[in-house]
């Protein structure tokens, strides 16, 4: 019997779980020694004070009301509560307790959750930031493309009123025409943002079939003008997979910048000349899109390079944003993307995507 009792006292006093036996009277009658190490107080001032004087002030009356339920002999089960320790800090408890009428006792046993509740509370501030600046670039994309329509609206409106016939350089004719469908394509694109912007589901991107050439002929054919005045040479294979499951105006968005780049960020010396191939492999497609323009140092900028106005370069258009899109883009829908480049040799970019 005697060896019987020291097991159970052994076992109460060395659980990391906190133990303790209560009164009705509101009062610890025997608790152990997680209890004392957890709040910070010894043995004698635990027992000395209503147990309501441990517990965080906005918890008391709340704490207060569930213990009467208690003596009602109503078992408790997953109750949370705050207590305050020795040294001020507030550590939360999780509680399961047990009444004995005919003892006037309370058996309890809580765990220390704090660091949980802590993870939680951090979870939830990061959240609420990354929320924060979502709805921030997304009123800063909605205002800039609602911005911008006015302006494009009155350049066609312009351009509409040209009587064309009246035009006799051809030169000039041919200019005012890729001015007119460069103006179009940019009004239709305005349009698609802010609609987009507009919906119910606007986060949610529609999975289709896209046919890789035909969507970059329609990405080279909004910026044709800079692609001619640069000299860039574009070859594209697509003859191994030649459609994707993605989302059409992502793609679109994804060889705009790209392309845009590569433009942007060529070796004076050089002419520049892209290579887009697409391949299957295992269960992915993958699309490998080369340049041959000043590229990086991949040893300053690794880690860095999809991130929010990251910018690598001192080209007064740089805004750090074209590349975070890309990204943005491709790991949204489930995809993976991977950049290699030397420094005046240019830059690949490896992008998968599930079948």
């Amino acid at each position: 019997m005697n060896d019987s009792r020291f097991n159970y006292e052994h076992f109460f006093e060395i659980s990391p779980d906190l133990l303790c036996i209560a009164g009705f009277d509101g009062y610890f009658k025997k608790i152990n020694q997680s209890v004392v190490r957890t709040l910070e107080y010894s043995y004698e001032e635990l027992y000395a004070r209503p147990i309501n004087d441990f517990v965080y002030n906005e918890d008391q009356n709340f704490t207060q009301q569930v213990r009467t339920e208690l003596t009602k002999s109503k078992p408790l089960f997953n109750f949370e509560n705050r207590y305050v320790t020795k040294s001020g800090e507030i550590v939360w408890l999780h509680w399961t307790s047990y009444p004995v009428k005919s003892e006037q006792l309370v058996f309890a046993i809580a765990k220390n959750i704090t660091h949980i509740k802590q993870q939680e509370a951090d979870r939830q501030k990061l959240l609420t930031k990354l929320t924060g600046t979502n709805n921030d670039l997304k009123k800063l994309t909605y205002t800039t493309s609602h911005d911008l329509r006015s302006p494009v609206n009155n350049l066609l409106a312009l351009l509409g009123l040209i009587d064309f016939s009246r035009i006799q350089d051809k030169k000039t004719l041919e200019l005012m025409g890729i001015l007119k469908m460069s103006g179009d394509y940019l009004k239709e694109t305005l349009d698609n943002y802010v609609d987009a912007l507009s919906a119910k589901h606007q986060m949610l991107a529609v999975i289709e079939e896209v046919n890789l050439r035909k969507n970059l002929d329609k990405t080279m054919k909004s910026i044709h003008s800079l692609i001619d005045i640069s000299g860039t040479w574009i070859h594209a294979d697509f003859s191994a997979v030649k459609t994707i499951r993605f989302n059409k105006a992502y793609m679109e968005s994804v060889f705009l910048n790209l392309i845009s780049n590569s433009i942007k960020y060529a070796r004076p010396d050089r002419q520049p000349v892209i290579h887009i191939q697409s391949q299957e492999v295992g269960d992915w497609h993958q699309l490998t899109y080369s340049d041959n323009g000043i590229g990086f140092d991949m040893e300053k900028v690794n880690g860095k390079i999809f991130g929010l106005h990251q910018k690598f370069h001192d080209h007064k258009d740089s805004k750090g944003i074209g590349l975070y899109l890309v990204h943005n883009h491709i790991t949204s829908l489930g995809g993976n993307i991977k950049v290699d480049s030397r420094i005046d040799e240019g830059t690949t970019f490896t992008m998968t995507f599930k079948i």
